[in-house]
């Protein structure tokens, strides 16, 4: 795999051909085709590696080996980083290069991993961002509203319609739509098998609502579509990078008079939370979301749990 594309790896051209050939490559290559990482986390990754040995060179240590850098280096490197990255910035950052080594560790071209046991400025612990019930219908019927008053076609309003219904109907990240095929789609009972990250495969309701849009698309507007067509696509039934689809939200957020800084992830936090304040099992909507640990799933408890308190704040004559 070749890393010549400044969009997707930047700063690339400060690698020496030899460092990208022999180090990074490989790297990228296990990234994409034995771990199936998420663009945006190998490109990420790629960026890490890309800064850090920006940084070896302008600490004149890049010439040094890499089983030779030490401890100590690598916490001047995390002190010189924080002056340029926020706090979540670096920590990715760090992570990918923890990969980085772990990875030629395994192959046996590394001896030891220099970023074990680094320190890291702790995170500020920030409660997922979301819609309430009443905003996502605002959002929702976005399509609809444009649609009535002539402003998209039936095609551009159906389709915007059905990237919402599954990005929350579905707790689907961006990433997931934009590769979901209809082989992948049980109409009969709803649901879609889901290709998250690490290639783990989860299964999916998706809704009634979401099923009935669903259904309605395929009918009205994409009838010629096979068992490898992507589900949502454009009129060269192409499917839209997850790039056209922040966009496309952008504007409904717009329409709904809601915060525009929202992102489609936040359609994800908002069906998490949702579930939960209706009672859902943390386990249950743990498999839903695809999580890993169910320590990142229990940060929608805390939302729910905030949530009871202002309640409490507005309605108890005692609070």
């Amino acid at each position: 795999m070749t890393l010549n594309n400044p969009s997707t790896n930047p700063n690339q051209g400060e690698l020496p051909a030899e460092i990208s050939r022999d180090w990074l490559d490989p790297f990228v290559v296990w990234l994409t085709k034995e771990r199936r990482y998420s663009a945006y986390t190998m490109r990420n990754y790629q960026h890490a590696f890309v800064d850090f040995f920006i940084w070896l060179k302008s600490a004149k240590i890049d010439e040094k080996p890499f089983d030779e850098l030490t401890r100590r280096e690598m916490r001047d490197f995390v002190i010189e980083a924080q002056r340029r990255f926020d706090r979540r910035t670096l920590h990715l950052h760090v992570s990918g290069l923890r990969v980085f080594f772990r990875f030629w560790i395994a192959r046996g071209r590394l001896m030891r991993n220099p970023c074990t046991g680094i320190p890291l400025p702790t995170l500020e612990k920030k409660l997922p961002i979301f819609l309430s019930e009443l905003q996502i219908k605002r959002l929702l019927l976005g399509p609809d509203r444009l649609l009535a008053n002539e402003t998209i076609d039936p095609f551009t309003a159906w389709r915007d319609r059905l990237i919402m219904e599954l990005l929350y109907g579905g707790g689907l990240r961006v990433s997931e739509l934009c590769a979901l095929k209809w082989g992948a789609i049980d109409l009969m009972s709803g649901s879609a098998r889901i290709l998250g990250k690490g290639g783990k495969e989860r299964m999916c309701p998706l809704g009634k609502v979401a099923l009935a849009v669903l259904k309605r698309w395929k009918m009205d507007f994409y009838a010629d579509a096979t068992f490898d067509s992507p589900v949502v696509v454009n009129r060269a039934g192409v499917a839209p990078p997850p790039r056209t689809i922040q966009l496309l939200l952008k504007r409904y957020l717009a329409l709904g008079d809601l915060p525009l800084d929202l992102t489609p992830h936040k359609l994800r936090h908002s069906y998490a939370t949702h579930l939960l304040n209706a009672g859902a099992d943390l386990r249950l909507v743990q498999e839903l979301l695809g999580h890993a640990n169910l320590a990142t799933t229990q940060i929608y408890t805390h939302v729910s749990i905030a949530r009871l308190k202002d309640i409490h704040a507005q309605a108890h004559p005692r609070s």
